[in-house]
This record gives C-alpha cells, structure tokens and sequence, in this order.
C-alpha cells in the first residue's frame, strides 16, 4: 500500500443483525462517491457484505479494515471466533453450522464463503480452531 492508500476501520458487533451490514454499506458509499466503475463496487460490497455476515453469525463480531490504492481494493476482515475447522469443507456451497434461529432469521444458508471467492479477485483464509479466522480479500481494480 502506497502512501495515498485511503484506510477505513470498522468494528463488527457479534450477532446483532440489526448492524449487520453497515460496514460494506459504508464501503460502497465510498466507492461510488470515489468514481469506482460498478462491476468493482458491485465486487467488493458482495464480498464485503458476506464476510461481515460471517462475522456476525460465526466469529462473535471483530474487524474490518479496508484499504483503497490506486491498484485495488482490499479489506482483512478478523474475528475471534470459533475458527473453521475445515476450510475446505466450509468452501462448499449450502453448507453451514449456522444455528436454527440464524436460519429462520433467512441467513446461514452456506454462501457466504462461496460468494466471497466468486466476487472478490483473491481470497486468503488463515483459520484456527479456538483463536478465531482472518480472511483477506481483494478486488484489483484492473480486472486481474
């Protein structure tokens, strides 16, 4: 990240679904206030917004950090949950340990992590079972 890399900080409060969400609305404020063409607004807020989501449901909350250059778009998103004891497992589409009430709230369907690595360019996941799950995601802004 450069010197003229705009920095944005949110904090994600753990199963508050009222909230859920404000974070990657914030960033697509942003972005379309900035000038970024749609498709790449369109990228990092579907991304952002499922991995906010995951947070609420899964991580207990944590932190949102984005970053804007002139290359790319990029947020590290950090929880101190449970941790995903299998990334692969949890890459699948529909498949979730969201609870009953998060289902019946029509969340937890087993997307999110699946959309994340459909919109967003990179996708890195570092997870530990009992520390929590770090995911980093980026959206290039020359279409790489």
């Amino acid at each position: 990240m450069s010197e003229n890399t705009l920095h944005y900080h949110f904090v994600v409060s753990g199963d508050d679904f009222t909230q859920a969400g404000t974070a990657s609305s914030a960033v697509k404020k942003t972005l379309k206030q900035l000038g970024f063409d749609p498709r790449i607004v369109r990228k990092m807020a579907i991304s952002l917004y499922e991995g906010e989501i995951n947070m609420v449901i899964h991580g207990g909350g944590g932190e949102i950090d984005v970053f804007i250059d002139a290359e790319q778009i990029a947020a590290v998103l950090t929880d101190h949950g449970p941790g995903i004891p299998d990334i692969d497992l949890a890459m699948q589409e529909g498949w979730s340990t969201a609870s009953e009430q998060v289902r019946g709230l029509g969340f937890g369907a087993g997307m999110g992590l699946p959309n994340m690595k459909k919109y967003a360019d990179e996708l890195l996941i570092d997870s530990e079972v009992g520390k929590g799950t770090t995911v980093r995601l980026t959206v290039f802004l020359s279409g790489k």
